[in-house]
């Protein structure tokens, strides 16, 4: 893993947090997009070398939206940088890792990701993440 990539946290109402994290982190989010795919609308803050992405669910059966339910609004996962997410997904299972995806997948922010079972990770959600353009 190269570094901390960002922070997800699951909000219910995007412009609401979208307004609270730009007066708690003194800057305003430098992208939103939507992943219909993940039933997901992020939104994206810089600070220092780490993002936070919050995520907001789009449709009802969304991982986010049944996060939400089940636990409330908060942190949802960690998200590391990696050179090589097919790489690091076999050395991880090869460790005895267990993944939420076969496979990296598309994601947002111009990423091939993937995620690690809590299970695996003493019940934290962890995030690999590869620029595509890597």
């Amino acid at each position: 893993m190269n570094k901390l990539e960002h922070i997800g946290i699951a909000v219910k109402d995007l412009d609401a947090s979208e307004k609270l994290f730009s007066l708690l982190l003194n800057t305003t989010p430098y992208k939103r997009e939507t992943v219909e795919s993940e039933g997901v609308v992020t939104s994206f803050f810089l600070v220092g070398n780490v993002k936070i992405e919050l995520l907001s669910a789009t449709r009802e059966d969304s991982a986010i939206a049944k996060f939400i339910e089940k636990r409330g609004e908060g942190i949802h996962h960690l998200a590391f940088d990696v050179d090589n997410a097919d790489e690091r997904m076999e050395q991880l299972r090869a460790s005895g890792f267990e993944w939420i995806n076969a496979t990296p997948k598309d994601g947002a922010d111009n990423k091939r990701i993937a995620f690690l079972h809590p299970k695996s990770t003493n019940g934290v959600l962890t995030e690999i993440c590869q620029d595509k353009d890597a």
